[in-house]
Parts: structure tokens; C-alpha cells; sequence
């Protein structure tokens, strides 16, 4: 720091020298028992990959055969269809069901709760073995009026393959828990949102879809990345309805015939791993998109303009002349 004498009267101040302090020598924390602990997960996790390398049950030259087999490959693609459609269906209907607990309406609410109380409160094993008896409980679809001949009658194993059975049953199961997902990003809003909406105008459908479910968003994703995960391993449990051409069930089918389970059970794992990544990564970036305008921000911030372009009263501008240079930065004198 310079410090200033006062000289004579009209004499500019001498400055005084600057001493500067000597630099903070800072010793850096040491962490023994971190260091321990690393080394010892790491010599276990190599034990265990040696282990695994060579232990003969676990056969890797068949993995690597049925890995990419044709039947497997296939049996993936199902489970793909089976997770994406199912979401997407839980997701509408979920939407639907957090509206309706959110009704001022005392019978639309109890409707709502009364779904989730039945299809959150029994297994979706269950719930998949009773759609498997759909078929055996309702014999014919009929459309109609009440107490009259029906127009039409359809045989139900007709339209209701086991796979569309199997969709039904995954996606009103996780409806039930999309529901309380996207009622607790809606609460996550705070009302005052909604004022302003209605103070501007809006009716509820732009005030929803505009104001209200973007900033919703930030608190439904991270869960509802969570459920697709979540969805894509429940459809090993579609066996009950019985729908035989998932993953799960073709490796299972296979070591069946090959009587070599354990070698099965690590493709399907590795399947599952894989599409769990590639889920995961894509949750990631939906985050980061739903998120912007909330992270912290940057430490230094940059200036809009130029330092130099704003001028300072009482200095002159080299490049103009006394009058230009002596102006205010608003252009007035």
C-alpha cells in the first residue's frame, strides 16, 4: 500500500516505498488413513477381478458367444419397447392422476387416491399375474349401451396379446408413482407463480405449460430418470403375464438348453449395464437443460461493454478535442 506525505503548498505528494510481506508458506494437510484405505480397496477390487478371470464357473468364452447372439439381441430390443412404451403411458397418465390430487374437486382427489392406494399398496408381481388372467376373467370386450345387446363383442386373447397385457400392467403400476412424482414438482413451485401468472393474463393451461412445469421440471426429472431405470430391470418380471421374449426370460431359456446358467445371467447383466449407461447419460443432459438460470454463478464476471468506450467527467479524451472530452458519459456538458 503507498502512503502520502503532504509537501508544500502546489508541490505534488512524494510517494513513499512499498514493502511487501512475505509470502504464506501453507503446508498442505496430510491424509494418511485415506491413503490406506484407498490401497486396500484397490487390492481388493484386483483380488477380485483375478478371481473372476479365472474362476471356471463363470466360463467366459461362452459369454462372449451369446453376448451378441441374435436371440439375445432381439430379446433387448423387446425390452426396450416394453420400457419405452410403458414410460411414456405412466408418464401421461401420472401427469393426469397429480392434476387430479391437486382438484379442489373432493371426488376427482378421492379418485385419484384410491388409484394410488390399490397400485402402490400391491406387488406389480401381482398385479402382472392378475392382467396374465385377464383373458380368463373378462372372455369378451363389449361395447354398448347398458342393459341392451352390445354392438360389438371381441374375443379378448384377440386384442390383448400377452405383450400388450404386459405394457398395460408395467405402465399402470408406475403410473401410481409418476403421479406423486410430478405433484411434488407442482408443489415445488411456489404459488406466488401462479399470482403473477393470473395477474398477467394467462389462463391455466399457458400458466401450466409456460410458467409453472418448466421450473417443475428441475425436481421431476432427477426421479423419473430414477423410474425409467427403474422400469427397464422391472420388465424381468413380466414372466407372470406370461410374456416369454424379454431379455430375462430368453437367456433363461437358453441356459436351459445349455445348462450353464451362470455365463446367461452375466449377458443379461451386461445388456442391462449397458442400457443403464446409456439411460444415465441422458438424464444427465436433461438435468443440465432443466437446470440453467439455478447453478451458481461464475466467480468473475465480465463487463458488457468495454471499460474504455465510458468516459469520466473533467478528463480529456486524447483523440477529440477539450469540449468532446469534457462531457458527460450520458452526452450532456
Amino acid at each position: 500500500m503507498t502512503e502520502h506525505t503532504s509537501g508544500a503548498s502546489g508541490a505534488n505528494p512524494k510517494p513513499q516505498p512499498f514493502y511487501e510481506s512475505e509470502p504464506i508458506e501453507a503446508i498442505k494437510l496430510r491424509h494418511p488413513g485415506r491413503i490406506v484405505l484407498a490401497v486396500v480397496l484397490l487390492a481388493l477390487a484386483a483380488l477380485f477381478i483375478f478371481d473372476a478371470a479365472n474362476r471356471e464357473a463363470f466360463n467366459w468364452p461362452e459369454v462372449g458367444k451369446y453376448l451378441f447372439d441374435t436371440r439375445i439381441v432381439a430379446a433387448v430390443g423387446y425390452t426396450l419397447q416394453l420400457t419405452v412404451y410403458s414410460m411414456v403411458i405412466a408418464i401421461v397418465l401420472g401427469v393426469a392422476l397429480a392434476v387430479m390430487r391437486l382438484s379442489p374437486n373432493p371426488v376427482v382427489k378421492a379418485v385419484a387416491w384410491v388409484y394410488l392406494w390399490i397400485f402402490r399398496g400391491t406387488p406389480v408381481y401381482v398385479q402382472l399375474t392378475f392382467w396374465g388372467l385377464f383373458a380368463v376373467i373378462y372372455p369378451q370386450l363389449t361395447i354398448g349401451l347398458p342393459f341392451m345387446d352390445p354392438i360389438f363383442a371381441f374375443e379378448t386373447k384377440t386384442i390383448m396379446t400377452a405383450f400388450t397385457l404386459a405394457i398395460i400392467g408395467l405402465a399402470l403400476n408406475e403410473a401410481a408413482y409418476m403421479a406423486e412424482i410430478v405433484r411434488a414438482g407442482l408443489l415445488s413451485v411456489d404459488k406466488g407463480q401462479d399470482e403473477a401468472a393470473e395477474a398477467l393474463g394467462l389462463g391455466w393451461w399457458h400458466t401450466m405449460t409456460r410458467v409453472v412445469l418448466p421450473q417443475a421440471m428441475r425436481v421431476i426429472i432427477p426421479p423419473t430418470g430414477n423410474e425409467v431405470i427403474s422400469m427397464l430391470k422391472t420388465t424381468s418380471l413380466v414372466n407372470a403375464v406370461p410374456f416369454t421374449l424379454e431379455l430375462f426370460m430368453k437367456q433363461k431359456d437358453i441356459a436351459a438348453v445349455t445348462y450353464n446358467p451362470v455365463p446367461m445371467l452375466i449377458v443379461a447383466s451386461i445388456w442391462y449395464l449397458v442400457v443403464t449407461s446409456v439411460l444415465m447419460v441422458g438424464q444427465y443432459f436433461l438435468e443440465r437443460h432443466f437446470a440453467k438460470g439455478v447453478g451458481a454463478r461464475p466467480d468473475v464476471m465480465k463487463p458488457s461493454i468495454p471499460t474504455g468506450v465510458i468516459g469520466v467527467v473533467g478528463v480529456e479524451d486524447p483523440g477529440t478535442d477539450g469540449a468532446a472530452g469534457a462531457q458527460r458519459p450520458g452526452g450532456a456538458a
